[in-house]
């Protein structure tokens, strides 16, 4: 667990000697990614948005999402930045390094720890013309459930969810509680991002329930193990 002051969860951070082998680390991981033969399986064209979105993936996909942004995202969804909704705990102190290597800022939180603060700080994001990435089924699962956050984010700022898809070809399997997926040198990456779903600001729980088991659906008919 995070530690506490007066009640408040302070998010963890790495050690320097941490911080200096996640910048080695990060060398590679630039390398590797070069490496993916990485391409859309659904025209850019289409699905053309104003204004900042919030990305949908899951948690066992977070090796392609800087890819992702780095090759494709910034092209066609244009905006000031990207900001990663990360937890807390000592993992999440790790991930954030390694993104901050690669220009992406986060918000240390999730449902069940800083919930309330990590929600306004992403609606203060969006405002900002962030884009906002979230992994609806972690920090800890169950894999591939969609937790109810990404819908009151969406709700609270009218912003769309376009939910992001990947099918790896060659790839290493961790055995973590989400089966972390990691593409081999030269994998192929087929890309894929479903239609915007809008929340409306008015939206009761029945509705919000039925949306969120509606971008569940969706995200599973763009996953490929």
């Amino acid at each position: 667990m995070s530690p506490r002051k007066s009640g408040i969860i302070i998010p963890h951070r790495v050690t320097w000697y941490q911080r200096l082998l996640i910048a080695g680390l990060s060398y590679v991981a630039r390398l590797l990614m070069a490496s993916w033969r990485c391409r859309w399986d659904k025209p850019l064209e289409t699905a053309v948005i104003e204004g900042p979105v919030i990305f949908c993936l899951w948690h066992n996909r977070l090796s392609l999402s800087i890819a992702t942004w780095d090759k494709f995202a910034q092209a066609k969804w244009p905006a000031k930045g990207v900001v990663a909704l990360i937890s807390a705990s000592k993992d999440g102190a790790i991930l954030t390094e390694v993104v901050a290597n690669f220009g992406i800022k986060t918000i240390r939180g999730s449902s069940s720890r800083r919930g309330a603060q990590s929600l306004l700080e992403a609606t203060s994001w969006l405002e900002k013309k962030h884009h906002i990435a979230i992994t609806p089924d972690g920090p800890r699962g169950p894999c591939y459930k969609v937790q109810p956050g990404i819908i009151q984010l969406a709700q609270v700022t009218g912003r769309p969810i376009v939910a992001f898809g990947y099918h790896i070809h060659r790839k290493i399997w961790f055995k973590s509680w989400d089966r972390f997926q990691v593409p081999l040198p030269f994998s192929r990456c087929d890309f894929r991002f479903a239609d915007p779903i809008f929340v409306p600001r008015d939206a009761t729980n029945d509705q919000r329930e039925e949306l969120r088991q509606r971008l569940e659906n969706v995200m599973m008919s763009i996953t490929t193990d």
